[in-house]
């Protein structure tokens, strides 16, 4: 008995002691005043490649008629928190490390595979002279297999040979990337609760226990035929795994964009090289469509924070920006109707400012014929290069008509992840800031376009970004 009381007025006395010293460390009131429980502060580092544009607000759009197509543009007084941003597009070796991580990741799951490596054994068949034969899989026979021949058969099965040209590629039906996204939003929304209490909070509502609540979410396989199934399914509510929503895209650039974007035109050489040569490095990914871009996002997540340990639960996720905050990084910190300070596209001395379509068939007139190295053209206010021009970058909005007028007036966007089933119609999304073969009125920072999200182009490609935690307070002066 003794020694429980003793416990109980040690445990009382330490108690005492600590209400007197903050979570920092240092002295606070007494008395049994309320001081707050702090944690430690995190100064979240600029991501690589990455620029802050702070928050601010804009109007968005242009009360000006377009002078080519004289379509007026929506506009709204709208406000947008922090977000760090690429400060260039994303290039050809970025995208292309992403593929080479979906093949080596298909290679490494194969060395496990008893098709293709493993532990499992070879059965040496012979003909009827008794000579030995090409092996087979057999699980009755102990033969050990060499270890070579297995990792050069699993690296050999993603790629194949051109039947005509006899030219070895990757077999890009094969770089297939799955992945998994929690809807947070979905989740939080009250009407999805799983608890039937928490849906209503007016009381004089009765509560039915035995409500059903549908949810929908999308989901994704491949057959064996190697076909990817994707489609949306509507089921009742049943625990937090309906707000998972699962993806598998087949992640290599549509190559033949440089073909089919323009016909009649000699554009074999990029269609062959343009992603897989090294001179193009430093040239922005194309024929990426919207689907592919997204797939990115995640991947250049998961890639990030599987090196950063206990910090990675405060890491915002990388993302496309929505319309408004590409239009808000593209207009600079001015709100310049283009992404300079100047006023039109080119210097006293003729010296362009982007890379676009400066007269009509002549491309090369600023410096280019075609996308041009990122970032070879000045910055604007923000520190962000190619705003406009050199290719015109995908958002995470959907493209409608009414545009902001249909969105909130803080940190506005619209989502829709379009399954394969939806209408066509339904699957369009705004692209932003013009390209190398667009006009100057289609690089203008306000100027809106859209397009369907399994579709990549050779004038489209995009950047991410990534929203910042803790955004500091200031008090206007």
């Amino acid at each position: 008995m003794k020694k429980i009381i003793f416990a109980i007025c040690t445990l009382t006395a330490a108690l005492a002691v600590a209400s007197c010293f903050s979570a920092k460390g240092g002295a606070t009131a007494a008395g049994g005043e309320v001081t707050g429980v702090s944690g430690t502060s995190m100064a979240e580092p600029a991501p690589f490649g990455m620029v802050l544009v702070k928050r601010g607000s804009l109007k968005m759009g242009s009360d000006k008629s377009d002078s080519l197509w004289g379509k007026d543009l929506p506009t709204r007084d709208i406000s947008v928190d922090a977000f760090w941003m690429d400060e260039k597009e994303v290039t050809n070796s970025m995208y292309r490390q992403f593929v080479y991580w979906v093949r080596d990741s298909i290679i490494r799951e194969r060395l496990a595979d008893p098709a293709y490596g493993g532990d499992e054994t070879y059965k040496i068949e012979e003909d009827r002279y008794g000579e030995p034969v090409t092996p087979h899989l057999n699980w009755n026979k102990a033969l050990p297999r060499n270890p070579d021949e297995d990792q050069l058969r699993a690296i050999e099965s993603v790629y194949t040979t051109h039947p005509v040209t006899g030219e070895k590629m990757l077999d890009v039906k094969q770089l297939n990337y799955r992945y998994e996204v929690f809807d947070y939003v979905m989740a939080a929304k009250r009407k999805y609760r799983l608890n039937p209490e928490e849906r209503y909070l007016n009381t004089d509502v009765q509560v039915d226990s035995e409500e059903q609540v549908m949810i929908s979410k999308d989901t994704a396989y491949v057959d064996d035929e190697g076909i990817i199934h994707r489609e949306t399914i509507t089921r009742p509510l049943s625990s937090p795994w309906d707000f998972v929503n699962t993806y598998i895209v087949n992640v290599y650039p549509d190559t033949t964009c440089w073909i089919n974007d323009f016909q009649n035109a000699e554009n074999e050489v990029y269609m062959r090289l343009y992603f897989t040569h090294s001179n193009f490095n430093d040239y922005p990914v194309v024929g990426v469509n919207w689907e592919q871009a997204n797939a990115f996002c995640n991947w250049r997540t998961d890639y990030l924070i599987k090196g950063l340990g206990a910090q990675a639960k405060f890491v915002q996720r990388y993302r496309l920006p929505t319309e408004a905050e590409w239009e808000f990084a593209a207009r600079g910190k001015e709100g310049n109707e283009l992404p300079w300070n100047q006023e039109g596209v080119a210097s006293d001395k003729g010296c362009y400012y982007a890379n676009f379509k400066p007269d009509r068939g002549n491309y090369t007139k600023d410096g280019n014929l075609i996308t041009s190295k990122t970032g070879i053209y000045s910055a604007n206010s923000n520190g962000l290069y190619d705003m406009a021009g050199n290719v015109a970058e995908w958002t995470s909005t959907v493209y409608t008509e009414a545009g902001v007028l249909s969105m909130s007036d803080m940190n506005p966007t619209l989502t829709y992840n379009a399954a394969k089933e939806d209408p066509y119609a339904l699957k369009k999304k705004s692209v932003r800031g013009g390209s190398w073969k667009d006009p100057e009125s289609f690089i203008k920072s306000a100027w809106r376009t859209y397009e369907y999200q399994n579709v990549g182009r050779s004038f489209i490609g995009f950047r991410c970004v990534r929203s910042q935690v803790g955004t500091a307070s200031r008090a206007k002066r």
